[in-house]
């Protein structure tokens, strides 16, 4: 996408992709706060998934509240997450630590309310790296709302061969096929 600062449609389900630090996190920031500005906090729902690594003095990823903090009232479910691909010492444990993030990520869907008017998604492969996770249940969850907003890492750090990898392209593929747009972010 060459339009330098994008607008996120303020309705239906929208997927922001980027390679790291493209500002997939400051624009989805910016439609939670736009969205909070004119609807208020009734029935909005943020998943927090994103895991903060920093490598070679350089924030990767980051979460959503380095650019917004929501206000009370507003549903958030944070998810303290593994970056399996940067944190494991083998392919074993990168596979081990996808499956922590799914389990957990459970609880947390578990946890938010049933009837969302609004959901944010700031790194939303990360619950479903590993075959235990289940896209379809965010994308459902998702589509019951006015507007869902969800972020995730494209381009070469998931083009490889690992496990992990190549769950999280199936989950890239399912969540294409199962929003209204995507919004591709360059590097």
């Amino acid at each position: 996408m060459s339009d330098p600062d994008p607008t996120v449609p303020r309705s239906g389900t929208t997927l922001i992709l980027g390679p790291s630090n493209a500002g997939k996190t400051r624009l989805t920031a910016r439609a939670l706060a736009d969205w909070l500005d004119r609807e208020g906090t009734e029935g909005v729902v943020v998943f927090e998934f994103a895991p903060e690594i920093e490598r070679d003095g350089r924030v990767l990823g980051g979460r959503l509240d380095r650019f917004y903090t929501p206000p009370r009232g507003v549903w958030t479910g944070v998810l303290d997450a593994h970056a399996p691909r940067a944190a494991a010492d083998s392919p074993e444990e990168a596979v081990d630590l996808a499956a922590d993030n799914a389990r957990r990520a459970t609880r947390l869907f578990d946890a938010a309310p049933a009837d969302p008017r609004a959901v944010f998604v700031n790194d939303a492969t990360i619950p479903f790296q590993h075959d235990e996770g289940d896209p379809d249940r965010l994308l459902d969850y998702c589509a019951t709302a006015e507007i869902a907003v969800l972020n995730a890492l494209a381009g070469d750090a998931i083009a490889g061969d690992d496990a992990v990898s190549r769950v999280e392209r199936r989950t890239l593929s399912a969540f294409r096929g199962g929003v209204d747009r995507v919004l591709e972010l360059d590097g």
